[in-house]
């Protein structure tokens, strides 16, 4: 691995992702909540069985639309179930937890609320989670219920905790969709500002979606493998499309991008709180 490539001092540890099933879910919660205040940056990344409702193409004027694209994804949201979240802290200088080894750690939450037997499903998308090695039928089998998540995360005070937190994503509409979904037990709510009172209720403002933030610098576009790569991030550890590989390269991405464009960063009150698309 070449270090110049990476950013920060915490990568010559090897970094280990910890694999969350319904079995260890309280242990890595309470691990999460020890390390949260010293990491108080967390992104995060979902991983769900694709869109089953699309845009046709003769309609994809009506993705520069923001409530057309809400409604597109509530029903994609409330007709799917999630399969991973990837968790990543971190402090300011990309530090992680380590919790006293010589491993930086991030967690991989597998849920078992998705039947591939059952449940609604876009076949391309599970072909390639499937090829990226998530065991759907582990997940259904060992997973976690995304109620006793929900249960656990608000007991331990991982959400409703927005002073001290700032939570980052790459076209995060989808992994915040999930999470109030999961977390409320109900369908999304009806419009875009319903959503967003319940995104900062339990997540605060310090919300980042580094897929909107990019539009403001030169140079930026593209998915997160491409913006990555243009900050000479390098994926530390996993593949594409595994949820806690993923919030690592969100994570390392943010922190580079705030480091380079250091000037556009002092004016990020003015892009925090937008999910792009939103």
């Amino acid at each position: 691995r070449n270090k110049s490539m990476t950013m920060t001092p915490q990568t010559n540890k090897p970094v280990i992702v910890r694999q969350v099933w319904a079995d260890n879910l309280e242990f890595e919660i309470s691990q999460i909540n020890e390390a949260i205040l010293d990491y108080p940056f967390v992104a995060i990344d979902t991983e769900f069985p694709g869109t089953i409702f699309q845009l046709k193409p003769n309609m994809t004027y009506l993705s520069h639309y923001p409530p057309f694209n809400y409604y597109m994804m509530k029903s994609n949201i409330d007709a799917l179930n999630i399969i991973q979240l990837g968790l990543t802290l971190s402090d300011s200088e990309g530090r992680m937890p380590c919790f006293g080894t010589e491993f930086s750690v991030l967690w991989e939450f597998n849920f078992r609320d998705f039947d591939i037997d059952r449940d609604h499903q876009n076949p391309e998308s599970i072909s390639l989670l499937q090829r990226q090695g998530i065991d759907l039928k582990r997940n259904k089998k060992e997973g976690i219920n995304s109620w006793d998540f929900a249960e656990l995360v608000a007991s331990y005070g991982l959400v409703r905790n927005s002073s001290k937190l700032t939570w980052v994503t790459f076209h995060g509409s989808y992994d915040f969709g999930f999470l109030i979904k999961i977390l409320t037990q109900r369908c999304l709510p009806c419009d875009i500002d319903s959503l967003m009172d319940l995104v900062a209720d339990y997540f605060g403002f310090k919300v980042y979606d580094m897929k909107y933030m990019i539009q403001f610098s030169n140079g930026l576009h593209g998915g997160l493998e491409r913006v990555a790569k243009s900050l000479y991030v390098e994926r530390m550890v996993g593949k594409s499309h595994q949820a806690g590989s993923d919030s690592l390269l969100t994570m390392q991405a943010f922190l580079r991008y705030t480091e380079r464009y250091s000037k556009d960063y002092k004016n990020h009150n003015k892009k925090n709180f937008v999910l792009y698309g939103l």
